[in-house]
């Protein structure tokens, strides 16, 4: 039987077909239900009224007031025209002010009658004044239900259309009435009582007409529990029914070419961290189940040398591997390091990419399918259709939130069984979003970076100091060294006041002229061949400067690049300012970062720029900015194959929710509840609606 709360929007009094067609457009509302999980986004008390005479200035930020409208006004003409309502309590006197909406106020404003003015504080002259308030008559506002209030996100479209904060509540208010009494509870009761929920009726009261703080709280953690608990059962359930398949490469042995390496052809001595993931890799790849793990690793921390041991470990066991990166000349990068690393070891290497030519394309295709290339690198080229391994084994994807789901799954079809799977990312995940986007794999961390390299020296400077910035520029030229310099935009924006790198080219080449100086430049909008052939002047070290945007926050390795300016560092996020500091530092020398800012920040950009200069830990800033930008706008949410389309919770401040709702889904799994038909059914629907599909089969739970 269809639930109530299906119903079209517009049958919902107060709405009718307008309002409803609004209501989809600006916020994608189509049904009772979907407006009931509208939640507001802060409230306000309206269970205190204040006295006129109270208010001596602006620090209280709303004031609720019963007074009597002594007489009303229409002043000016035109554009410039407003209503001024002079009311008046026994204390005193205040202004009331409207300069929209005049006609539609003034019908319902009367001379000696009492009202109820809600709205913001300030002072005009002297006098207390309220511009635009709520007002509603002392009658219509004893319907209201007593205590807080929200306040709901609104646009210039519904506010045009009386569906502004107040309209909403109203609406809110008429669905309240007719809802009430079809809301079902969507949770077990022994999941309930373990973590102490209140019922989801009272939780959707209480979010939309909370009496107090108190049990406002309740209502918001019943509902982030719940969204949060959704999303995490269908990530474990994803990850219960890989690790139950017996399907995984064996691979028994570590044989020559492992030791081989090991003994003879390591460029340093492994960290303990690269140890415990080569362990923990070698553990997976033992079990007979599928391998999926994610190895995080700040920039130059030893990745590639952890995904290269592996693949040996899988050529020692009779089985290919291929490593694919986002651009040709991080793949073409790998396809170097990993060819000197071996250093004439009996291993096949090549290297695939889309300006591979027709001949030797052919000649590595043929290679490839017959078993004679060990390890084969590269592109978006590695998941073509002409592609066939002997027996591919091992997948290692860099960068892997450059690709999309899809493609990443096209290279599981390479073998008649999935291969076993190393995805790597040098942007640091936090722990709450890797449990999130990632939660279906296991999660290998390398947190130390390899002997030898020196901290990079962060610090930040405003465009008023530009001059010292090239000053050490050219001190940096001058000893032999390189720089990069890094613009948020490729062409200047009427919208937004931020540097931009063609009128950024013309000042370094006007400040580091040819041909004492030498200065490339590298952005999206350019050619794949141009792009290529300016980060190859810079590679060899013809370039002393590359101009670029954030195109080469992955994939270019200059050991003897030390410097890096990044324009207008507020527009970038934390994540983006850490990988673009992640270029530098690469070789033995002192490296620096240069964050460039406007002398006028927002508290947030002042919170990220005094982060980059205190701390080159990348899980502490990644941890930082997802409190400051939330989860959406993290590298590798678009690309994670879930969308993380959150109602109430927070993935920066309910963290700890997070965990104990991962918790939750897994004792589930683990048998730690006795669950009733219906209990499994609540299951199956919450694991639907929150995780987009129906991964589990709960009938299997005792």
């Amino acid at each position: 039987m269809a639930n109530f709360l299906d119903n079209d929007i517009r049958f919902l009094k107060g709405v009718g077909d307008n309002r409803a067609a609004i209501l989809h457009k600006e916020l994608g509302i189509r049904t009772m239900r979907d407006l009931l999980w509208y939640f507001p986004f802060r409230y306000v008390d309206r269970s205190r009224f204040y006295k006129t005479a109270e208010i001596r200035d602006e620090s209280v930020a709303y004031i609720q007031l019963r007074v009597r409208i002594e007489g009303i006004s229409l002043q000016g003409a035109g554009r410039t025209a407003r209503l001024v309502a002079i009311a008046s309590d026994d204390t005193g006197r205040v202004e009331l002010t409207w300069f929209r909406g005049i006609k539609w106020v003034q019908k319902r404003l009367e001379p000696g009658r009492e009202y109820i003015v809600f709205g913001r504080p300030g002072f005009f002259n002297g006098q207390l004044q309220i511009v635009h308030p709520e007002i509603e008559d002392v009658g219509a506002a004893r319907q209201r239900p007593p205590g807080m209030q929200g306040i709901y996100s609104t646009t210039e479209s519904l506010n045009s259309n009386h569906m502004g904060t107040k309209g909403i509540y109203n609406l809110m208010c008429n669905l309240w009435e007719v809802a009430r009494d079809h809301i079902t509870e969507t949770l077990p009761a022994q999941v309930m009582r373990d973590h102490g929920l209140i019922p989801l009726r009272d939780a959707l009261e209480n979010i939309h007409f909370p009496k107090d703080q108190k049990i406002l709280a309740a209502a918001q953690y019943r509902l982030k529990f719940e969204e949060l608990f959704g999303l995490q059962l269908g990530i474990v359930a994803q990850r219960q029914g890989r690790i139950e398949k017996s399907n995984g490469f064996m691979f028994n042995r570590v044989g020559d070419l492992f030791n081989e390496f090991y003994s003879g052809h390591l460029p340093f001595e492994l960290t303990g961290a690269q140890k415990r993931v080569i362990k923990e890799i070698r553990s997976d790849t033992v079990t007979g189940h599928q391998m999926n793990r994610l190895l995080q690793g700040d920039v130059g921390s030893g990745k590639t040398l952890v995904a290269l041991m592996s693949m040996l470990l899988a050529a020692d066991n009779g089985y290919q591997s291929c490593l694919m990166a986002p651009t040709e000349i991080l793949a073409r990068q790998h396809y170097a390091t990993i060819y000197n690393l071996l250093g004439g070891m009996d291993v096949n290497v090549a290297v695939l990419t889309g300006s591979t030519r027709t001949r030797e394309r052919d000649e590595i295709l043929s290679n490839l399918e017959v078993g004679n290339i060990d390890i084969l690198v590269g592109t978006h080229a590695l998941i073509e259709e002409r592609v066939r391994f002997d027996n591919l084994g091992f997948v290692v994807i860099d960068e892997q939130h450059r690709f999309g789901v899809e493609q990443r799954a096209r290279l599981w079809t390479k073998n008649q069984r999935p291969p076993h799977v190393l995805v790597m990312t040098a942007t640091p995940i936090p722990r709450t979003l890797a449990m999130t986007l990632y939660g279906d794999l296991d999660v290998s961390v390398i947190d130390e970076l390899p002997p030898g390299r020196k901290p990079i020296k962060t610090m930040h400077v405003r465009d008023s100091q530009r001059l010292r910035v090239y000053g050490f520029m050219a001190e940096q030229i001058a000893a032999g060294r390189q720089i990069y310099v890094v613009y948020p935009l490729i062409s200047g924006s009427e919208k937004m006041d931020y540097k931009d790198l063609e009128d950024g080219f013309e000042s370094i080449s006007r400040q580091f002229p040819p041909p004492d100086y030498f200065t490339t430049v590298v952005h999206g909008r350019m050619k794949a061949a141009d792009k290529e052939a300016n980060m190859k002047l810079f590679k060899e070290g013809t370039a002393n400067i590359m101009v670029a945007t954030s195109v080469i926050e992955v994939g270019v390795d200059v050991p003897n690049a030390t410097v890096m300016v990044i324009e207008s560092a507020e527009r970038f996020g934390l994540s983006q300012l850490h990988q673009l500091r992640g270029r530098v530092g690469r070789g033995g020398e002192q490296s620096y970062c240069v964050l460039m800012s406007g002398d006028k920040l927002s508290a947030d950009a002042r919170a990220r720029l005094g982060a980059m200069v205190r701390t080159g830990d990348g899980f502490e800033l990644s941890e930082l900015d997802l409190k400051l930008r939330g989860a959406g706008d993290l590298a590798g949410t678009q690309q994670s194959g879930l969308a993380l389309e959150l109602k109430i919770s927070n993935l920066g401040r309910d963290s700890a929710i997070v965990e104990i709702c991962r918790t939750a889904a897994e004792k589930i799994y683990d048998g730690g509840y006795l669950f009733d038909a219906t209990d499994k059914k609540l299951l199956e629907e919450l694991e639907s609606r929150y995780s987009g599909t129906k991964r589990s089969d709960f009938s299997m739970i005792s």
